[in-house]
């Protein structure tokens, strides 16, 4: 795998992993994921501990949004990339205590062929994760843990009480669009807890990265 940079976004523990494809007339080639090179390098030395634990794979038509989804038991780090389509991900601090606790960020992930390279997102334990799809896409992520649907919680995305001043103005704005437009969304995520009530929550203290 050839990492070409390791991008800290506004809230540091976000990273944007961008590696290289190799281009010809035929199309191209890319190892996507070694982990010799993820634990080996001084910027993910992360990855040593603990071990990518399950893949997942999903498919999301037009204006769908999910999440925004977090899990404590066991504690669950993503690695997301997009395959097809458009992802717009956003990463949300749901750790009590952080000092960038209730903020939210978003990364624009268009899955481009003739790009000569491609990226994941790292979204560590103690992070929600929300995906919105302004066209059809579909997305992989590895996980650091098993789901476990007995220790899994979610924040509304609708929620008033998110803190957004440090995401791009131009992703909140596209976000806001496509809430606009009466998006795709599960039962569940849309009667997810607002960040308020999952501050006060007892199970919030076992949410720490």
């Amino acid at each position: 795998m050839k990492i070409l940079s390791i991008s800290k976004l506004a809230i540091p523990d976000v990273k944007v992993v961008r590696f290289a494809r190799f281009c010809d007339d035929r199309g191209y080639f890319s190892e996507h994921f070694r982990v010799s090179d993820f634990v080996g390098h001084p910027e993910l030395g992360l990855f040593a501990s603990p071990a990518l634990q399950q893949c997942n794979e999903a498919y999301s038509r037009r204006g769908t949004v999910r999440g925004l989804h977090f899990q404590w038991q066991p504690k669950m780090g993503k690695l997301v990339r997009p395959l097809m389509g458009r992802l717009l991900d956003f990463v949300l601090d749901v750790r009590p205590g952080s000092p960038s606790f209730g903020k939210i960020i978003g990364y624009d992930m268009p899955a481009m062929r003739e790009r000569d390279f491609a990226e994941w997102i790292w979204v560590p334990p103690g992070f929600a994760h929300g995906t919105v799809f302004p066209e059809e896409s579909a997305i992989e992520y590895f996980c650091t843990a098993a789901w476990n649907p007995s220790a899994e919680a979610g924040i509304s995305p609708l929620a008033p009480d998110l803190d957004w001043s440090l995401c791009d103005p131009s992703l909140r704005t596209l976000f806001e669009e496509i809430i606009a437009s009466d998006p795709l969304m599960a039962p569940k995520d849309r009667a997810a807890p607002t960040l308020t009530a999952w501050r006060t929550d007892p199970r919030a203290a076992l949410i720490s990265g």
